[in-house]
């Protein structure tokens, strides 16, 4: 199993807090890798949300391939931010961590969010090929106002590690993930979360029905769906598949990876519509065991189980701050000052959402649509 920790906040906060939400719940991850994703970014990020940020892993010889290729695709870089890291036990640094913020190419100033989009898409892609060799390039993400950080260890240690304890990087809203490698080698493209065109999950459990669903999604013809280093990573393309490509709401998510029975669908005031997803959707249905934690361009962060409900998972938190957790403990520590008794422990039937600025949280019954 994994552990995952994700807050969001109407404040901006440090990554520190998810991290030592992870190490609270340490019995259930081996400390072999952590992720982080930070959206709606502060500190010196606050005033560069409209411009694209490439996150990822060089070695010195990545660094100039990496130079060459983005100055002939015309992006102008504006600033970069690199991690203070300092030697830690058990850590092994690699070259280059960085977060570099690009302005478009010039021919670009005048297009579409969309065109902009698969813009950015087809140059990340192109720079993961590029080093996916001698992983001399590693790109997590390439997207405004969003940033990642990735690295093999134990959560704790590697916040030391990048000196996140002292670090002026905030954000409104991050995840983080601390893994215990149960099915695959350690690859740093099998870290959680996962994020593609402003859609970003992580998901606790295994993903059985992993092979299906994956050649379904590589069928569509849209180019961001590869890799699937992780079966966990296919949670991401679905929601994207189903919010950014079919434009469905949200909550369809739900009804597309975990479907009701007929018997249920029946009782729905869209049953034609349930009906539909699941026939013709159905090689996107899940078969868990699986927790999954995600959000949205919009900043809306959800949690969902699947029909076994045989991982840990609670919401909870404040007006202004809630946290999609796990473990109690984890959340304990995350959100101390909140009334324990609102907590909210999603069953196979719940999508729990949080809106954005942490507004509100809703429970979102899939029996009643």
């Amino acid at each position: 199993m994994c552990r995952l920790a994700a807050i969001t906040s109407s404040e901006y906060f440090s990554p520190i807090e998810n991290i030592i939400a992870l190490e609270t719940m340490k019995e259930g991850h081996d400390g072999s890798g952590m992720g982080l994703i930070l959206k709606e970014l502060g500190g010196e990020f606050e005033e560069l949300k409209e411009y694209p940020i490439l996150s990822g892993i060089c070695s010195k010889e990545g660094v100039k391939t990496l130079d060459d290729y983005m100055n002939k695709k015309g992006f102008r870089l504006k600033y970069t931010w690199t991690p203070k890291t300092r030697p830690v036990k058990g850590i092994k640094s690699r070259d280059h961590y960085f977060a570099r913020v690009y302005d478009y190419p010039d021919i670009y100033n005048d297009k579409s969010l969309e065109e902009k989009e698969t813009l950015l898409l087809k140059t990340r892609l192109s720079l993961r090929k590029l080093g996916e060799g001698d992983e001399s390039i590693i790109v997590f993400a390439f997207y405004p106002d969003i940033m990642a950080l990735k690295e093999v260890g134990d959560p704790y240690q590697l916040g030391e590690f990048f000196g996140l304890d002292n670090s002026s990087l905030k954000a409104k809203i991050i995840f983080a993930q601390g893994r215990q490698n149960t099915n695959y080698a350690i690859d740093m493209y099998a870290c959680h979360p996962f994020f593609v065109q402003g859609y970003g999950a992580m998901t606790n459990g295994e993903n059985t029905a992993f092979v299906p669903i994956r050649e379904f999604l590589t069928g569509r013809g849209f180019p961001g769906y590869i890799g699937y280093n992780s079966d966990s990573e296919v949670f991401c393309h679905i929601l994207h598949y189903t919010c950014k490509q079919l434009g469905y709401p949200l909550k369809y998510y739900k009804d597309i990876i975990t479907p009701l029975k007929q018997s249920e669908i029946d009782s729905r005031p869209d049953s034609e519509a349930i009906r539909f997803l699941k026939m013709s959707l159905r090689p996107l249905c899940i078969d868990g065991p699986n927790c999954v934690i995600g959000f949205t361009p919009d900043g809306t962060c959800f949690m969902i189980q699947d029909a076994k409900k045989l991982r840990p998972g609670v919401v909870g938190g404040v007006k202004g701050k809630y946290g999609l957790v796990s473990e109690e403990c984890g959340l304990d520590r995350a959100i101390p000052k909140r009334q324990t008794f609102q907590d909210i422990f999603p069953m196979k039937y719940d999508m729990v959402m949080v809106k954005p600025d942490a507004e509100e949280v809703t429970v979102w019954n899939q029996l009643h649509g």
